[in-house]
């Protein structure tokens, strides 16, 4: 929660986190010195397979063609029809567009943040004796790494039923700090994106909308 909270990740990417992006080891690998930036590789980020720990597979929900390309289309499929040739419909379905992600540094300075991975690193070379820099930073029950998947319903189960946070998500953690930084801290959206390490600043810009306090006290004072 706090990685989500003071870092703004994703659920997928604190899945695939290593130890080496948060700490690095002695040579033992039964102690560690906390890092001051996580270095968050852009294999990790959206729509991204690092490692082959991520099993999220796309299914085409829905397809999009311009006008010309519509036009296109049709007239080789009447002419492949006139041919006599089988017609396959994936074979006219545009290419889909493959997520790069992108890298991002972010600074571990909030003490909160450190001192909840400096005990919980604590508490996982107790029980494991040593670690390395590979091993998965958080692990499931079953003692591997978290699926994207499970580690989203287990933060909204926190989130929901522990906290009672009302309509929270695996993304709420990730959503409040960029609207703290877009409207409480007024920053500028260009921090905010690269700290969301969006591609496209029209994705920040979404944030740029009243968050719900502000509705709530506006309501509160007709």
């Amino acid at each position: 929660m706090q990685v989500s909270f003071k870092l703004g990740l994703r659920a997928q990417e604190i899945a695939l986190l290593e130890i080496k992006e948060v700490a690095r080891l002695k040579v033992s690998g039964a102690d560690f010195k906390l890092l001051e930036v996580m270095s968050l590789p852009a294999a990790y980020t959206k729509g991204a397979d690092a490692m082959g720990r991520s099993t999220t597979q796309y299914q085409r929900q829905s397809i999009s063609f311009t006008v010309d390309a519509f036009n296109k289309m049709i007239r080789q499929i009447e002419a492949m029809a006139k041919a006599g040739a089988e017609i396959d419909p994936e074979d006219f379905y545009p290419p889909v567009r493959q997520h790069k992600g992108k890298s991002r540094d972010l600074p571990m300075v909030d003490s909160e943040l450190r001192d909840a991975l400096t005990q919980y690193l604590k508490l996982r070379i107790e029980k494991a004796g040593k670690l390395k820099p590979s091993s998965p930073l958080f692990i499931s029950q079953k003692g591997g790494p978290y699926s994207p998947n499970t580690l989203q319903e287990h933060m909204a189960l926190i989130l929901r039923d522990w906290a009672g946070v009302e309509k929270a998500s695996s993304h709420s953690g990730r959503r409040s700090l960029i609207t703290n930084v877009i409207h409480k801290q007024k920053k500028s959206v260009k921090v905010a994106q690269k700290i969301a390490g969006h591609v496209n600043p029209s994705t920040t810009l979404i944030y740029e909308e009243p968050p719900e306090e502000i509705l709530e006290d506006a309501l509160k004072n007709l």
